[in-house]
């Protein structure tokens, strides 16, 4: 199907309802119904573009983690710097708030948790086979995942106070050497 720029612009601003919903009230919250009144359409435009509840909120929480910006770095430094680059997806120039969204519905909702696992299982285990070509590259882009996961949950959804206060040098120089021993050893 072949979109205007005016279908564009609603397109975007469905999906910024959606997404407002589900971080405010959560996926039951998110009704087709709801999210057209916050655009200001018609119910039957959002089923149009987007076909049920579940396919909004897929795209709702569509999710690239864009691991490529870490390319191939050094071996020794592959732990440091994948922490890194998921704390600036978080919370630094490379963040939006999908990543949270899908983190908070995941333990809820099993649409969530699968879009979750998806997304950790893909991409994590792609950048692991491509940066350490391991055998067991999908297995230890699981262990890494557990650090990863562990961290969002404890610093962005729990708000840990130790987490929160942490500032990302400190959270590069103590989660990296784990992360790092997963991928490498």
């Amino acid at each position: 199907m072949a979109f205007t720029e005016r279908s564009a612009a609603t397109r975007t601003a469905i999906l910024s309802a959606a997404r407002k919903l589900l971080i405010e009230r959560g996926y039951d919250a998110m009704t087709i119904r709801a999210v057209a009144s916050l655009v200001g359409v018609d119910p039957s435009m959002v089923m149009r573009y987007y076909g049920s509840k579940a396919g909004l909120f897929s795209a709702a929480v569509d999710v690239d983690l864009q691991l490529t910006r870490v390319g191939q770095p050094p071996p020794d430094r592959i732990g440091e710097l994948l922490v890194r680059h998921f704390l600036a997806r978080w919370e630094g120039d490379l963040s939006d708030d999908v990543l949270i969204l899908l983190l908070r519905s995941a333990s809820t909702n099993p649409m969530a948790a699968e879009r979750m696992r998806e997304v950790f299982e893909t991409q994590i285990a792609a950048f692991a086979a491509r940066v350490i070509g391991a055998d067991d590259a999908a297995y230890r882009a699981g262990l890494v995942s557990t650090q990863l996961l562990g961290l969002a949950l404890t610093r962005y959804v729990l708000r840990f106070p130790p987490m929160v206060e942490a500032d990302v040098e400190t959270l590069v120089r103590d989660v990296g050497p784990v992360v790092q021993r997963y991928l490498t050893k």
